[in-house]
């Protein structure tokens, strides 16, 4: 599933190039054909994103909504856009650029009501301007799940998904087992600023490349740079701290990878 920085990435993409321009809209698919239909001949006036969630604006009040989920897929063409596929479920189309969206799990119209009661439910996001880092800290230390676990909680903090939430904690030099409600405060300006940080820069160059990550043995010089961890899916590999082995355990059904020693449990963070 895209993580926050994505759909962030996106949000840009779609202001930098579709703002202002009247698209006419379909469904190749047919799943959406009534809401496009509302879409069709307006101009997008807004776009917006909030941690894995996308909104756009239309003239007259239109509101769509869109979460990629696991499947989820946009593809964007300046000119000469190829056929949809089978599973497109909108297409908006301009003579000078097209979107197609396939497989997402969201694809809807909202009415302001309903987008401000979804906007509610989610946390803090690390890259809005608008977040409040104490609000993501009260929210964060919710219980005694593992501080790992209520990461991944979208209502806590928006946009961080397994990637982020094992980079996030390396960097913060946490321990991902912890439960959340015995994080301190330093433990979270480190842990806050990490996010916002790798979030920042993912969203900007497109890819995640952690600070200490290894080099990547197929990388070239001049060529685009690829993903680099430091701990996520490294598993038995050194730390580029400390050396030690990567751990990797099981949690909630999700992959967690983290250093033993870097982030063992000390009497307080």
């Amino acid at each position: 599933m895209p993580e926050g920085n994505i759909i962030h990435r996106i949000a840009r993409i779609h202001r930098r190039w579709l703002l202002g321009r009247d698209f006419t809209a379909d469904s190749p698919q047919g799943r959406f054909s009534e809401g496009a239909r509302h879409l069709s001949g307006r101009a997008l006036v807004s776009v917006d994103a909030h941690g894995k969630h996308l909104f756009h604006h239309f003239d007259g009040g239109v509101r769509l909504h869109i979460h990629l989920g696991l499947f989820g897929n946009l593809k964007h063409f300046r000119a000469g856009a190829a056929s949809p596929s089978p599973t497109c479920r909108l297409r908006l189309s301009s003579p000078h650029a097209t979107l197609h969206l396939s497989g997402p799990q969201a694809c809807e119209l909202l009415s302001p009501e309903t987008e401000a009661e979804l906007r509610a439910r989610l946390g803090e996001d690390p890259l809005r301007p608008d977040a409040s880092p104490s609000r993501a800290f009260t929210a964060l230390r919710r219980g005694r799940t593992p501080l790992a676990v209520a990461l991944l909680d979208q209502e806590r903090i928006s946009g961080v998904g397994n990637i982020l939430r094992a980079e996030g904690l390396f960097l913060a030099r946490l321990p991902p087992l912890r439960p959340a409600s015995e994080l301190r405060p330093a433990g979270f300006e480190r842990l806050w600023e990490a996010l916002r940080s790798l979030l920042e820069d993912a969203a900007r160059d497109g890819r995640i490349v952690a600070p200490h990550a290894p080099p990547a043995p197929w990388e070239i010089p001049g060529r685009r740079r690829e993903d680099r961890f430091s701990v996520y899916d490294r598993a038995g590999q050194p730390c580029p701290r400390c050396s030690t082995p990567i751990s990797r355990r099981e949690l909630a059904s999700r992959a967690l990878f983290f250093c033993p020693r870097c982030q063992k449990t000390p009497a307080a963070s």
